[in-house]
């Protein structure tokens, strides 16, 4: 499913008109990404939780020739997925 397909949907379960499905579902992506560059964690219940996750530094391999290089520590974004959502995925 593409953003939107799930515009079509949340517009569908709603009631409401696919520009403010739209302008809904690009507001609360703007704030959750917002809110974790920030540092930020975000819950929703049942859903799951979006966090900034530490990577440590590591070394890696160029494919191409094998040579050794450094890749430097970083942040990246995380999602966990809540309990409800995990057992209705597991049918």
């Amino acid at each position: 499913m593409n953003k939107g397909e799930l515009v079509d949907a949340i517009a569908t379960k709603t009631s409401i008109t696919k520009k403010q499905a739209e302008d809904i579902l690009t507001a609360t992506t703007d704030t959750i990404i917002e809110a974790v560059a920030s540092g930020d964690k975000i819950t929703l219940v049942g859903f799951g939780s979006f966090e900034p996750r530490d990577r440590a530094a590591r070394d890696g391999r160029n494919p191409k020739t094998g040579a050794v290089l450094k890749i430097p520590a970083t942040t990246v974004p995380g999602f966990s997925a809540g309990k409800a959502f995990k057992e209705r995925v597991k049918g």
